[in-house]
């Protein structure tokens, strides 16, 4: 446990196309070696992509597809009296997002395909569809908690 004092949560800034935080922290979050100029752009061509497939806005569009992919509960392992248990617990809003991010750009790496940014957009689709492997990876979590519910009395 820390001594001094917590850390404060600094805000994040709004991105500069769509003028919308959560794009800021999926940019963010997708980066590698600090080249955020790149992430963003393969992010907006992503994005971009996704503007015929339906009648609403491309934004609309990758918002649902990350709030489908949030994850209610978790499992956390807890050790009591020798034995390691498996406890479901629920998950606060600022975790749900970013479980859901990670996943998305976990399961868009390794989705095969041309280039990136296309293989984002199709992950983005199958998640504002509720199929694809990040909703995979969501139903897998949310199963594993409802077969460790037994050990729901061990949450502290």
């Amino acid at each position: 446990m820390a001594r001094r004092k917590v850390a404060t949560k600094r805000p994040t800034l709004p991105d500069s196309r769509y003028n919308n935080v959560v794009v800021a922290k999926f940019i963010t979050r997708m980066m590698l070696k600090g080249k955020k100029s790149i992430a963003t752009r393969l992010l907006y061509n992503a994005i971009e992509s996704l503007k015929g497939k339906t009648d609403k806005s491309e934004l609309e569009v990758f918002l649902k597809a990350i709030e489908n992919v949030k994850p209610l509960v978790e499992v956390k392992s807890r050790r009591v009296g020798g034995a390691t248990y498996q406890v479901p617990v629920e998950i606060r809003e600022s975790r749900r997002e970013a479980l859901a991010m990670r996943w998305i750009i976990t399961a868009a790496r390794e989705r095969s395909g041309k280039n990136f940014s296309e293989k984002l957009a199709l992950e983005l689709w199958d998640a504002y569809n509720n199929t694809g492997t990040a909703i995979k990876k969501k139903e897998d979590t949310h199963k594993m908690a409802e077969a460790n519910k037994a050990f729901a009395h061990y949450r502290w």
